[in-house]
């Protein structure tokens, strides 16, 4: 039986000594193997354009280019790659803000050597991973709350309004993507917002990730 391919990670952060840690870490599972090494937000870019990873390592502060910059453009060229920030900062506008750029998961530093291993994997595989740390930040950034059973209200249409505006996007984005009118995206958006009974976009950033629509693939 042949064994099955190893995940193929790139570390991005600016700190040499970091990347060499974070490389030993991953390189003690079989499973993992560090494909490039990047110290700035043009390498980082560079490099996942010509390794094509499964996964990039991301630290939020790179040279060159805000770490949500870099985010947002690897979702433009290097769409398969998963995207799993390990940061210093927890702070739930940071977290939301990275989700929002198309990140897929979220890591403190101080983090241990098998929570990053795990964290990789869980990404790889299509869900999202959060530290405890931040998911605690996460679940304290909003006090809306959804009634039970809310997602299976939802129509396939809501849905797809749903992450792109947990995504980030606004309306006209959200309406060229789905190639539909700005007012039917407002009204799905209404609609949602009432039956979620959740009136912002903090609150809805978090119940997609609760309910791990990001992985999604929508219309």
């Amino acid at each position: 039986m042949t064994a099955p391919q190893p995940i193929r990670v790139l570390v991005a952060d600016d700190h040499a000594v970091v990347r060499q840690g974070i490389r030993h870490v991953l390189e003690e599972d079989a499973g993992l193997q560090v494909v490039a090494e990047a110290a700035t937000g043009g390498e980082v870019l560079e490099r996942a354009a010509r390794e094509r990873p499964d996964v990039v390592l991301l630290d939020l502060t790179m040279p060159g280019a805000t770490g949500l910059d870099i985010v947002r453009a690897l979702r433009e060229k290097v769409a398969e790659a998963r995207i799993l920030i390990l940061s210093v900062h927890d702070d739930r506008e940071y977290v939301l803000e990275s989700v929002r750029a198309g990140a897929h998961g979220y890591l403190r530093k101080d983090s241990s050597p098998a929570d990053i291993r795990q964290a990789v994997r869980a990404v790889h595989g299509g869900d999202s991973f959060f530290s405890p740390q931040v998911a605690r930040h996460l679940a304290a950034a909003v006090q809306d709350g959804a009634p039970p059973g809310a997602l299976e209200e939802l129509t396939s249409r809501e849905r797809d309004v749903l992450v792109r505006i947990a995504r980030g996007l606004t309306n006209r984005e959200a309406a060229g993507e789905l190639g539909i009118s700005v007012r039917t995206v407002e009204a799905h958006r209404d609609s949602l917002m009432r039956k979620l009974r959740i009136h912002t976009v903090a609150g809805l950033t978090r119940f997609a990730l609760e309910h791990g629509l990001f992985g999604e693939r929508t219309s």
